[in-house]
């Protein structure tokens, strides 16, 4: 159940390293060039500043010669349908790297019942 001014959606999130490539280009660059192509209505990239994956190695930004591949995650926020029809577009871009998502409202600015701020 959604409230007035607000609809449902799914959050996208993909995990990736920041050295992971896709044709000599960020992975992360490359999920975020194909979610525009896509007409969906945002994506973000974060940088995280200390994490592992499946190698088990810690990457940390405190240490110079673990920091090079820190972990980075892609979100994108869109109605479910969007989202779901662009999930086949980066299966090939994550192979077993980690995809979630996670049920959401969106917020519509202006279509609530309250005065904009």
């Amino acid at each position: 159940m959604t409230t007035p001014g607000t609809e449902p959606g799914l959050r996208l999130t993909v995990l990736v390293g920041e050295a992971d490539l896709w044709h000599h280009r960020p992975l992360y660059t490359e999920i975020v060039h194909r979610a525009h192509a896509a007409g969906l209505p945002g994506a973000s990239v974060f940088r995280g500043i200390e994490g592992f994956g499946a190698s088990s190695m810690i990457h940390t930004q405190r240490l110079l010669s673990l920091s090079e591949d820190l972990p980075v995650a892609v979100v994108i926020v869109a109605p479910e349908a969007e989202v779901r029809a662009f999930l086949p577009l980066i299966t090939e871009l994550t192979g077993d790297g980690p995809v979630t998502l996670d049920a959401c409202e969106i917020v519509r600015p202006g279509s609530g019942t309250g005065e904009p701020r």
